[in-house]
């Protein structure tokens, strides 16, 4: 648990030197001005991380964690495919894990593997009911990937019981409204 806690240190140490770096050659490019009031997030070198979380994972890939990092951003930084490995990996270590096999299952889906995303998306839901996050990406896959809206419609309705005020949850009642005035939309033969 010590290596893990070190891990972490060491990464977010690196972050905030990136941050400082990235804001001190900002400032000197504005000649000092006050940075503008924007909510934009700070620039993020994916690529670096990405080099120093695999240097981590080659060392340690027993390192959780660090596998996890590595998945977000490769998903972040749209690389599906290595993405879906590196959580892959961290889900071999401890597959009870919601928010990562949901993460998991949105880049099955990002690359077509919908089976697979369901799977995810249902198991994350199984290990956590609460799970709101995999609900709403389930009630996605099936609406909009597979044009099942009675399971769509189950999925969210099943969200907005759990939380009626989550985060979009008036786009959910929408498309719920949607799904109740519109006949199911036949699907394409296979």
């Amino acid at each position: 648990m010590k290596k893990q806690s070190l891990v972490l240190a060491v990464i977010a140490l690196v972050i905030g030197i990136l941050v400082g770096v990235i804001y001190s050659n900002w400032k000197k490019d504005t000649g000092g001005a006050a940075p503008p009031t924007s909510s934009a997030p700070p620039v993020v070198n994916h690529q670096q991380q990405i080099s120093m979380l695999e240097g981590i994972v080659a060392k340690e890939p027993n390192n959780r964690n660090a596998w996890v990092q590595l998945g977000h951003n490769f998903f972040d930084s749209d690389q599906p495919m290595k993405a879906i490995d590196a959580y892959g990996k961290a889900l071999e270590l401890d597959g009870n894990d919601p928010d990562t096999l949901t993460d998991q299952g949105v880049m099955f889906r990002r690359v077509g593997w919908f089976d697979k995303a369901i799977a995810n998306f249902k198991k994350a839901n199984e290990l956590n009911p609460n799970h709101i996050q995999s609900l709403y990406n389930l009630g996605i896959v099936y609406r909009y990937d597979l044009k099942d809206l009675p399971k769509a419609a189950q999925a969210w309705q099943r969200l907005l019981e759990i939380n009626p005020a989550a985060p979009g949850a008036d786009q959910i009642r929408a498309e719920l409204e949607f799904i109740k005035n519109h006949p199911q939309i036949p699907q394409q033969p296979k």
